[in-house]
C-alpha cells in the first residue's frame, strides 16, 4: 500500500486528454475527505514528469489523444510498483479491460460511473484492493485468469509454451492479432509469431483448425 501523504491524505493523479473531464474530477476530489488532487496530465509526456513518489493513485484513461494509456501504466508502475492505478475511461471491451489489469491496473471504472462510486474506487485501490465496475467484473476475471488446468494437457503433448497458450486461448474467444497485441501489450508481429507457432505444433493447417482443437482439449466452451 502506498504510503501516503503525512497526516494520511490520498494524493491523486489525473491522466486525461478531456479538460472537462479532468475539471469535472478535481471538483470532485476537492469536496472528498483526506484525499487530494496532486497532479494532473493531458497525455503521456506531461504524465512522466507530474507522477512521482508524491502520487499514490493515478486515474487513467485509455486513449490519450491517439496514445496508450495501457502502455503508460505499464510504464509507470515500471519506475514506481507502489503506484496504483486506476483506469476510468469509456471504454468496457474486454480486450480493454484485460490490457489494462494485465498492465498492473488495479481498477477499471467507466466515466459513466457515480461520484460515489469514484470516490470509494479510489479509496479501495489506495487500500491494495482491485475493484472492477459492474459489468466488466465477471468477464474480466475470466479473461485475467491464466490458462489453467484445462490447457495442462495441450500445453504438453503440443509443446506449446505458457505464452502460445494464452494467445491461443484469446484466438479461440475470437480475438483477432491486433486485438490481442492489445490484450498482452505484445507487438502485431510478436502476435503473429506466436499464432504460426501454435499452428506447427498443433499440427494444423489454419487458425480455424487451432481454434478447433483448442475447443476439443476445453480451453473454451464450444
Amino acid at each position: 500500500m502506498p504510503d501516503g501523504a503525512p497526516d494520511g491524505r490520498i494524493r491523486v493523479a489525473v491522466v486525461d486528454d478531456h479538460p472537462v473531464f479532468r475539471l469535472g474530477i478535481a471538483g470532485l476530489l476537492a469536496s472528498l475527505d483526506g484525499i487530494e488532487l496532486v497532479a494532473q496530465a493531458d497525455g503521456p509526456d506531461q504524465a512522466r514528469q507530474a507522477v512521482d513518489s508524491g502520487v499514490d493513485v493515478v486515474l487513467m484513461d485509455l486513449d490519450l489523444a491517439g496514445e496508450s494509456g495501457i502502455v503508460l501504466t505499464r510504464e509507470l508502475l515500471g519506475r514506481d510498483p507502489d503506484l496504483r492505478v486506476l483506469v476510468v475511461t469509456m471504454s468496457e471491451d474486454d480486450v480493454s479491460v484485460l490490457a489494462a489489469i494485465r498492465a498492473g491496473a488495479r481498477g477499471y471504472l467507466l466515466k459513466s460511473a457515480p461520484p460515489e462510486r469514484v470516490e470509494h474506487a479510489i479509496r479501495a485501490v489506495a487500500s491494495g484492493e482491485l475493484i472492477l465496475g459492474s459489468g466488466v467484473a465477471e468477464r474480466a476475471l475470466s479473461y485475467v485468469s491464466s490458462p489453467g488446468p484445462s490447457t495442462t494437457g495441450l500445453r504438453a503433448t503440443a509443446g506449446l509454451t505458457d505464452r502460445e497458450a494464452e494467445v491461443l486461448a484469446l484466438v479461440a474467444r475470437g480475438l483477432d492479432n491486433a486485438a490481442i497485441a492489445r490484450a498482452l501489450v505484445l507487438s502485431d508481429k510478436t502476435v503473429r509469431n506466436h499464432v504460426s507457432n501454435v499452428i506447427t505444433k498443433l499440427g494444423v493447417r489454419d487458425r480455424a483448425a487451432a481454434v478447433a482443437a483448442a475447443r476439443d482439449a476445453g480451453i473454451v466452451a464450444s
